[in-house]
């Protein structure tokens, strides 16, 4: 499975941005699939959940502000991120996993300026 995904960029605080990761290479619809970031000189972080049937969950820093979603039928991800903030400043990376294999995107660099 490969995963490309896109979307960063610089956007001021209170802005939005969506990112998406593609998908190719497997049957998208049976993953789990999320995003995790990772801000400078920090761990990376676990941002949001999608499962295969669509539950989805957040970490509670973005509950209320960012909507995970995914359309299987164009094996694509999203994250609608709203407003952000300059602590969501980060490299985003999506994910997908199925039993014992996790897969991971190149990542997208978001930059929220105050």
């Amino acid at each position: 499975v490969q995963l490309q995904a896109s979307g960063g960029g610089l956007v001021q605080a209170g802005g939005s941005l969506r990112l998406s990761c593609a998908a190719s290479g497997g049957i998208f619809s049976i993953f789990a699939m999320g995003w995790y970031r990772q801000a400078p000189g920090k761990q990376r972080d676990l941002v949001a959940t999608i499962s295969s049937s669509g539950r989805t969950d957040y970490v509670d820093s973005v509950k209320g502000r960012f909507t995970i979603s995914r359309d299987n039928a164009e094996n694509t991800m999203y994250l609608q991120m709203s407003a952000l903030k300059p602590e969501d400043t980060a490299v985003y990376y999506c994910y997908a996993v199925r039993g014992g294999s996790a897969y991971w995107g190149q990542g997208t660099l978001v930059t929220v300026s105050s």
